[in-house]
């Protein structure tokens, strides 16, 4: 049933163009880390090329997929049909993060709606592509995205957010520190 692909192949371009939602699953080398899945919604993904895409990641109660990228940087993108016919996509491959104020993120930001809490850009180079069934996935019905992240984010501004990125998402729960974490200990803020 599953199928891998060393590239996307532009039907799986357009599958995941049609999701509402997309899980993203890291985690660190030791056998005692913890294993990060992360659901991501709003319109956030883009695909740069058949081998490679970003989202902007949003600020959140924790920063393990950075962590994990720091320290091995594998990533797996996970798509799934909740409307039409049955499908999971995963993408494998080796992520990074771009933060704000670097080069990078100035080349890529455009590509994005800044939405409130744009705390960096993943960015995963992509070296497997692999599909499977999907039979039983049961259908959703999607209704719309919810704003209280980006309420909350515009509540807290920009001084805010900073002092919850230094209490909240300078190391992942097993202590690694993330990117973040490393540019907000060396003062460049």
């Amino acid at each position: 049933m599953g199928k891998s692909f060393e590239a996307m192949l532009p039907e799986h371009e357009a599958f995941i163009a049609k999701q509402h939602i997309f899980f993203v699953g890291s985690a660190p080398l030791s056998g005692d880390g913890h294993v990060n899945l992360s659901p991501k919604g709003h319109d956030v993904l883009r695909i740069i090329n058949a081998n490679e895409v970003a989202y902007l990641d949003l600020t959140g109660s924790g920063n393990e997929t950075s962590a994990h990228l720091e320290e091995n940087g594998r990533i797996t993108l996970m798509f799934t049909a909740f409307e039409g016919p049955p499908m999971i996509l995963r993408l494998y491959g080796q992520g990074r993060v771009i933060l704000p104020e670097t080069p990078e993120w100035e080349a890529l930001a455009p590509m994005f709606t800044m939405l409130p809490g744009a705390r960096q850009i993943i960015v995963v180079k992509v070296h497997e592509v692999k599909t499977s069934c999907g039979f039983s996935v049961p259908f959703y019905n999607y209704e719309g995205e919810r704003n209280t992240l980006q309420k909350w984010a515009v509540n807290k501004g920009e001084e805010g957010l900073l002092a919850y990125w230094q209490e909240k998402n300078m190391v992942s729960m097993d202590g690694m520190q993330t990117t973040l974490g490393e540019k907000l200990s060396t003062g460049n803020h």
